[in-house]
């Protein structure tokens, strides 16, 4: 009846198999589609799905899931939706709030950066199952031209995973890549239970030159069904437990064999426990607890991502904004020039002008027109470096080509906030990333420290077994032909059969237990590595004590420099709003005094230069202005606490909540865009802009 319905379960095992594989889920397929140019919307919101990868897969209710490989999700290469909504006329009207929205959805930086969210949590998958972590990359992606270090023509950037290598990877030194002692200590048994089977046929003739074993032909032919299952786990307090259960089944031509076949079972049950070296849940739970950190040190690192990356797009805006209104001055310039030309062309016809004059003109000319092609080519530059920082691709023919348009510009405030440096240096170190990462990578190093420390012990190991073994089978008919005293085993009570289940009693009944106790020790004579190890690992641990105090020293600089730009471009923008104030009623003066012939055209193109170069010392020093604002946020990390940016939108690659940048007003002359206007900004400390 056995037999039978082996068969058939055997017959059922593919089809059981087949069910369970096409049970498995199937990543669902989301659509986004763009609003229509004609009647641009807002942006909505996709459906976005985020997964925990420190989570194991259950095996319950389908077995096979934990061996069947994750199916990552291909690069989102596309752009978000919201670019089309800012579209009109072939143009993109862009506000800096929409700009950093923008950024959060389809900037690759960002993008590169939100993968090591995901690799933090398979570290942390890997360290609960006891094996050794790899790392989390967590440096700063600044691969975006135009924007942070190096420019457009710099090199930066030291591979996929950043820029910079922080607490949660090793570090690259002079001569390689240089390991540190994190993770170093006792071993670890798995915590992940192993089941290991052995199932082996072995059929073996061996030539007879024994008197003592004889066989028919001179040949002892053996065959050994062997079935072996061994199970091991280890445990967070350094204990390991392991369990055998070993089967025999041997049949032999051999005449003096007592049974044919001969059945044999034994099991045995083996704890370990670990005294001195690898005692205790730290040392066991090392890898869990630094994994534990870099995956916190990954998330801080990825906001650090974050205000970096909405600072080189704040930047990057008002380089734009600067390019657009200095190509506007030019053309002003210009304007002025060819008007000069005109009127010297028309005074040299009737002679009350000298020819010099026009040659002079022109030259002016030559002169604006060289400065607008120059800002012209600079607007299309900056035009280029927004729309590759703003999207993943710029292959779209349409937003290739389109103009982008800024519609923000700089609110200067009539007064300047008055913070206290030292409530700012205060708000820096509660808030800047890099203390926050400096920090948690300290607390991984102490316990690093406590786990090499007791790596220095000896090893001291505890252990405790109990196994039992059985045997059956029946008499060897052989044996009793040749007149051999083939007497049964007193186990057997006078039979000539014992069965496979008597023989599995035999195991539990105490017929022939195996049990004891012990210690095993191992002393390491001199024991240098362990010595190195902890030398080196206390050191790498004041150095980053001492790393942590450079660091605040640098923030406090920081922020203290950042107050001092403040200041000074705010004067810079006073100086030169005097100064074009100045220019244009000079300019107004002397137009009046050139329609009585009390000045020249010389001197109205002096003038109109005059007033061309102050407006563009006007506009740099804005732009300067509001990224020295920037500058102060981002050194006291309020960057997106001000900015009203949501961490968690940026996580998920898809704003719910539009930015709201302070400092910032609407162009006056920047056409409707379609869109709905933007919340109010916050009021500021010290009053609004």
């Amino acid at each position: 009846m056995l037999l039978p319905r082996l068969i058939s379960m055997v017959r059922l095992l593919p089809l059981y198999v087949a069910s369970v594989l096409l049970s498995g889920t199937v990543p669902a397929l989301w659509a986004q589609q763009a609003a229509p140019p004609a009647a641009p919307q807002p942006a909505q919101p996709q459906p976005v799905h985020l997964k925990d990868y420190s989570i194991q897969r259950s095996a319950f209710p389908h077995v096979l899931q934990p061996y069947k490989p994750v199916e990552v999700a291909q690069p989102n290469l596309g752009n978000s939706p919201r670019i089309d909504s800012l579209m009109r006329d072939g143009k993109i009207y862009l506000s800096i709030d929409d700009a950093v929205a923008l950024a959060l959805e389809n900037n690759l930086d960002l993008d590169i950066a939100r993968y090591n969210l995901n690799i933090a949590e398979a570290d942390l998958l890997r360290a609960k199952s006891g094996s050794s972590i790899l790392g989390v990359n967590t440096g700063i992606v600044q691969n975006t031209p135009g924007g942070g270090v190096g420019g457009l023509g710099g090199t930066v950037g030291s591979g996929t995973g950043g820029t910079t290598v922080a607490a949660g990877g090793a570090g690259t030194g002079t001569n390689g890549l240089v390991s540190s002692t994190l993770g170093v200590g006792s071993p670890i048994t798995s915590f992940d239970p192993q089941l290991t089977g052995t199932f082996q046929l072995d059929k073996n003739n061996t030539e007879s030159v024994s008197l003592l074993s004889p066989a028919p032909g001179g040949v002892v032919s053996q065959n050994t069904y062997t079935s072996d299952i061994a199970y091991t786990q280890g445990f967070h307090w350094g204990t390991t437990l392991t369990a055998g259960f070993n089967n025999t089944h041997v049949t032999t031509n051999s005449t003096v064999s007592l049974l044919g076949p001969q059945l044999g079972s034994n099991f045995q049950f083996r704890l370990t426990q670990n005294l001195l070296q690898g005692f205790g849940s730290l040392p066991n739970t090392r890898f869990i607890r630094i994994a534990r950190n870099n995956r916190e040190i990954s998330d801080v690192a990825f906001r650090l991502q974050v205000i970096t990356t909405v600072d080189q797009i704040e930047n990057m805006y008002w380089d734009l904004v600067f390019a657009y209104e200095n190509v506007r001055v030019q053309q002003e310039s210009l304007t002025y020039a060819q008007k000069a030309l005109d009127d010297s062309k028309r005074q040299a016809q009737v002679g009350t002008a000298p020819p010099i004059q026009v040659v002079s003109a022109q030259s002016t000319v030559a002169t604006g027109q060289q400065n607008l092609i120059v800002a012209q080519n600079n607007l299309q530059l900056q035009q280029l470096l927004m729309k590759n920082a703003l999207s993943r691709s710029i292959e779209d023919p349409v937003l290739a080509e389109a103009d982008v348009v800024p519609t923000s510009s700089v609110q200067v405030p009539e007064q300047e906030p008055v913070i206290p440096i030292q409530d700012m240096i205060n708000d820096a170190m509660h808030n800047r990333a890099e203390l926050v990462e400096s920090r948690i990578d300290l607390n991984s190093r102490d316990i690093n420290t406590k786990a090499v420390r007791n790596s220095m012990l000896p090893t001291l190991d505890a252990f405790a077994y109990y196994g039992g073994s059985g045997v059956g089978g029946d008499l060897n008919a052989l044996c009793q032909q040749n007149g051999n005293p083939c007497l049964p085993p007193p186990i057997f009570h006078g039979a000539t059969s014992l069965s496979y289940g008597a023989t599995l009693n035999q195991l539990v009944n105490a017929t022939a237990p195996d049990k004891g106790v012990g210690l095993t020790l191992t002393i390491p004579i001199r024991n240098r590595l362990a010595q190195s190890n902890q030398v080196r690992a206390e050191l790498e641990y004041r150095q980053a004590q001492v790393r942590e105090l450079q660091l605040e020293n640098q923030v406090r600089i920081e922020v203290r420099n950042a107050q001092f730009d403040v200041k000074q471009n705010r004067a810079a923008v006073q100086s030169a709003q005097f100064a074009v104030d100045f220019a244009r009623q000079t300019l107004d003066a002397d137009l009046q005094k050139l329609k009585v012939g009390l000045t020249t055209q010389t001197a109205i193109l002096q003038d109109a230069a005059t007033l061309t170069t102050g407006e563009s010392n006007l506009v740099s020093a804005k732009a300067a202005y509001e990224k020295s604002r920037i500058e102060l946020d981002r050194a006291t990390g309020l960057l997106l606490d001000h900015a009203g940016i949501d961490v968690a939108d940026a996580t998920r690659g898809q704003v719910t909540h539009l930015p709201n940048v302070p400092y910032v007003a609407p162009r006056q002359d920047a056409p409707p865009t379609g869109q709905p206007s933007s919340p109010t900004p916050p009021a500021q400390p010290g009053g609004q802009m």
